[in-house]
């Protein structure tokens, strides 16, 4: 009986010693430590609002050269809600016949529009248009619009451009103004020449 409980003790220790020798080895090839920075980048991809406004030309240089006929393409993904011929009926959403230069959330035939577009005020300038289908939530927190926006910026100035064909009408604006060539380079050049305009007539004085 002794020998056997020997025998049996000797081989869980045993056991015990090839197990803490298996974790030993094994945390030599498996060491492991929190990184410095969670997680990793992929590549082509902005943080969310990066860059976003600032990046490519205005509102005024895309409605300067908007394309009516593509903005006409673009509305057929509001036409499910809309309708846009003069005197039409409003659907889930208002007619938008003449909408542009028009009061915010008032007219179109008493359509019933939510309070928060309500009170907004204003008028529907083409800024306002562009901030409104960028992102109507964003425009008007509480809309009764479910229409998650329009991400293309050409896409909204075309739109828009279109949408003042219908019955507006309105002057499109000029297109900004390109940044003038070597910005703040060309100032020290300015001073130079001034400067050696004004040493001109002091050296023609001496030598007369």
């Amino acid at each position: 009986m002794g020998d056997r409980f020997n025998t049996a003790a000797g081989w869980a220790l045993f056991a015990g010693i090839i197990a803490l020798g298996g974790a030993i080895v094994s945390s030599k090839f498996f060491h492991e430590e929190r990184p410095e920075k969670m997680g990793y980048a992929i590549e082509g991809v902005e943080a969310e609002g990066a860059g976003g406004a600032a990046s490519g030309p205005g509102l005024n240089t895309l409605l300067a050269s908007a394309d009516v006929a593509a903005g006409e393409k673009v509305f057929a993904k509001c036409a499910a809600c809309h309708t846009v011929n003069q005197g039409g009926a409003n659907g889930i959403g208002p007619n938008l016949y003449g909408t542009v230069g028009e009061a915010i959330g008032q007219g179109k035939g008493g359509f019933a529009f939510s309070d928060a577009l309500k009170s907004k005020g204003g008028n529907w300038t083409f800024e306002n248009l562009d901030h409104w289908l960028t992102s109507p939530r964003e425009f008007a927190p509480g809309t009764k619009m479910t229409f998650a926006g329009l991400g293309n910026p050409a896409d909204r100035a075309n739109l828009i451009a279109w949408l003042n064909k219908q019955g507006a009408n309105l002057p499109l604006p000029a297109a900004d103004a390109a940044p003038a060539a070597g910005g703040d380079n060309a100032a020290p050049a300015e001073g130079a020449n001034a400067a050696s305009n004004a040493a001109a007539p002091a050296e023609n004085a001496a030598s007369q």
